[in-house]
């Protein structure tokens, strides 16, 4: 089976590992163990309780209390509902390869994490593309989106919030995307794994799966809860269709780590604490953006309204691949080409990582821009 190499994948599997300044990174800046047990008062009995776990290989689709902890997170899910997976983007694969077959139509946006589309692609499926202009911020025009829309679409695939955009599709707009898909009973898969990171309260928007019996939300540890390292993800969606999804994951999962369901779980019940850390580090961060491109003259974008990335438009007559690597070897800063996600002449920035470290790699990248005139 061919797919298409992952363009933003690629590029950070080359580079991240080679800057000063990594601009590019997408979590809200990641928590040490320490620091998510000091948050949830877990340091005292820690040890104790992890002496004695046993290396198995735990409740095959995820613990009970974490997945109970993961359906409180929605509106109407019970733990019945969730299904714990090897992050979001083990997720999205196991939905699209349990739901997709050659011939299926498929309609995804554009930009958007390139799972969503490529995935269908290679699977066969009759896919149709969505672009999402800056002029409309980063939102789908619903009258076209209709348009893509008819008796024969199997799958509506949504990314809310938007990753590299930012944008945010609010409960209306879900709505009316939900009365297209149930007209033809198509099912709509919408990556939320960075639900809970809005600008403005409440952090978190509204989920699809409680808007409609066919919504599948797919979410993860990565983004919201800074805790990548726990590679954990979910997801969430009617039973029938965990049942369908369960019999492709027998074949490449079987479980979590129980280590990793242990530490989720524990996030997860002190969410509370973990979203006053990292909304004001969302929500400064981006006050720190916002003022570095309203002094940029060669800099443009469509201010986020939730999320950790943002594209950010350049006034320069150079590929934007070009265009990193030369940042990049210039000022240690590293950002991510908008050519990665089909989006030339636009970069990808991740504005929540330390504040020291955006402050300064910004400082660095203003010196230089000039010498691309």
């Amino acid at each position: 089976m061919y797919i298409e190499p992952f363009g933003i994948e690629m590029w950070m599997n080359e580079f991240e590992d080679h800057c000063k300044y990594n601009l590019a990174e997408t979590c809200i800046k990641s928590m040490t163990i320490s620091e998510l047990l000091t948050l949830s008062g877990r340091n005292e009995n820690i040890t104790e309780e992890l002496s004695k776990m046993k290396m198995t290989y735990g409740e095959i689709t995820g613990s009970k209390r974490l997945r109970s902890q993961i359906a409180s997170l929605f509106a109407k899910q019970t733990s019945e509902n969730v299904m714990v997976t090897h992050g979001a983007i083990g997720a999205n694969s196991l939905v699209y390869n349990s739901l997709v077959n050659k011939g299926d139509k498929v309609v995804s946006i554009l930009p958007t994490y390139q799972q969503h589309y490529s995935i269908p692609e290679s699977l066969g499926a009759d896919l149709h593309i969505l672009k999402i202009e800056p002029e409309n911020n980063f939102l789908p025009d619903l009258s076209k989106l209709k348009q893509l829309i008819n008796d024969n679409t199997k799958l509506i695939a949504l990314n809310n919030p938007n990753n590299p955009t930012g944008s945010l599709m609010g409960k209306e707009m879900l709505t009316e995307i939900v009365s297209y898909a149930r007209s033809c009973g198509a099912f709509i898969v919408c990556d939320e794994v960075y639900r809970g990171t809005n600008q403005s309260n409440p952090e978190y928007g509204t989920s699809i799966v409680d808007l409609y019996e066919k919504g599948i939300s797919t979410g993860s540890m990565s983004k919201t809860y800074s805790l990548a390292g726990l590679r954990l993800g979910w997801i969430t969606a009617n039973p029938e269709v965990l049942q369908n999804v369960f019999i492709h994951r027998d074949y490449n999962t079987i479980s979590v780590g129980i280590l990793d369901d242990y530490f989720a779980a524990i996030a997860l019940e002190s969410r509370e604490k973990i979203a006053i850390r990292n909304t004001k580090i969302i929500r400064d961060n981006l006050s720190i953006l916002d003022n570095w491109v309203s002094n940029e003259p060669n800099i443009s974008y469509i201010k986020p309204k939730a999320g950790t990335t943002a594209l950010l438009k350049y006034d320069f007559d150079i590929p934007s691949r070009d265009f990193c690597i030369k940042i990049l070897e210039k000022t240690g800063v590293l950002f991510a080409p908008g050519s990665a996600m089909e989006m030339e002449g636009w970069v990808r920035i991740g504005y929540a990582n330390d504040p020291k470290i955006l402050t300064e790699g910004l400082k660095k990248v203003s010196e230089y821009l000039p010498k691309f005139k």
